[in-house]
């Protein structure tokens, strides 16, 4: 418990303190955020508000994993290194689209085209490595099987290996992309993506634990009571290091924000949700206990869908926190109602959770 709490607590100081020096030299450089012209009027007044705050995100959770390491006096897992791969990979083409749009002066970063490949290269990569490495039970970071709270029958593998590969490779990519995209959809007002984040990587860091503390000592352990998932304590301390960064930012980011978290810090939590989900074995859960991500990526579906098919619009903007803005809710009265709502999403993913194992 003494990893999770230093790989906690040690992120939560970096993002905390480090937070306001990055802001000075964003301001310095100018490096302040684009607007879109087709956006909620009251956003004009947050042009030139300094951007890419993901940096600090990124860099005190690697930072704390690593202290966290030395503290317990073990070396970081193979699923440690696979979800910081993933989660710096995708913050790095995060990073060039911010970049790109500040520099350019414009709301558009990366082509969709390099955006796509840089992700693919980076989740493809991912998945492949996630079913290597076995431990000395045979288990290796991630299965070939769909899960929902832990491994269900659906085998991804059940025409072989290698078509196996390829199809975990297509879902591994297709969630790390959904979680991605979701997460970016979110960042919309000020505090918003950062809270739900924080509640969403706060009850993994509890999954993690739980499944810590009833792992499958063996194979011929394994059963509905116990799980079979290869490196929990060390998923855990990831979600614990990521859920204090984003404490630490939160104060900056909170309205009026300081400075936003931009592609770079959506695109590498995203893929962080990801990564955690996949290699905990609850890849369905992960859409309860993440479900305020879930509904907005919905509502801009939805949108666009019956737009395209009768020409009138559902919500008054999408994504959906921007329907309530234009509705005449307050920001801060929106953020924080879907803070209670992604609260109240995790709440009943971490009980379903729990009433799986009970009942098993």
């Amino acid at each position: 418990m003494i990893a999770i709490l230093v790989a906690a607590g040690v992120s939560l100081l970096l993002s905390l303190l480090c937070t306001p020096l990055f802001i000075r030299y964003l301001v310095r450089k100018q490096y302040g955020q684009f607007i879109r012209q087709d956006g909620p009027t009251a956003h004009f007044t947050k042009r030139g508000t300094p951007t890419m705050g993901g940096v600090v995100i990124i860099g005190s959770t690697l930072v704390a994993v690593a202290v966290s390491a030395l503290v317990a006096g073990r070396v970081p897992s193979v699923s440690t290194w696979l979800v910081l791969f993933l989660m710096t990979g995708l913050g790095v083409v995060g990073f060039l689209d911010d970049f790109i749009k500040i520099s350019r002066q414009r709301s558009l970063g990366l082509s969709a085209r390099a955006k796509i490949v840089g992700q693919g290269l980076i989740g493809i990569t991912f998945a492949v490595l996630a079913l290597q490495f076995p431990n000395a039970n045979f288990r290796t970071p991630a299965s070939t099987a769909v899960s929902f709270v832990r491994d269900t029958g659906i085998d991804l593998a059940f025409t072989g290996a290698t078509v196996g590969l390829v199809l975990f490779v297509l879902w591994a990519n297709f969630l790390i992309t959904a979680w991605s995209n979701a997460v970016n959809l979110t960042d919309g007002l000020d505090g918003l993506a950062t809270g739900v984040s924080l509640i969403v990587f706060g009850a993994y860091t509890f999954v993690g634990i739980w499944q810590w503390n009833q792992r499958c000592q063996s194979i011929a352990s394994a059963g509905p009571r116990c799980y079979e998932v290869r490196d929990a304590w060390d998923l855990a301390v990831v979600a614990a290091a990521i859920t204090g960064a984003l404490f630490g930012f939160l104060w900056w980011n909170a309205s009026p924000a300081k400075i936003f978290m931009g592609d770079t810090g959506s695109l590498a939590l995203g893929g962080a949700l990801a990564g955690i989900s996949i290699l905990s074995r609850t890849e369905v859960l992960a859409a309860i206990i993440g479900g305020l991500f879930v509904l907005i990526v919905l509502s801009d579906v939805i949108q666009i869908g019956v737009f395209k098919l009768t020409r009138k619009r559902v919500f008054k903007m999408a994504p959906l926190h921007h329907h309530f803005e234009l509705s005449g809710w307050g920001e801060v009265t929106i953020v924080i109602r879907f803070w209670i709502i992604a609260g109240l999403f995790a709440a009943l993913g971490l009980g379903i959770f729990y009433a799986e194992w009970v009942v098993g």
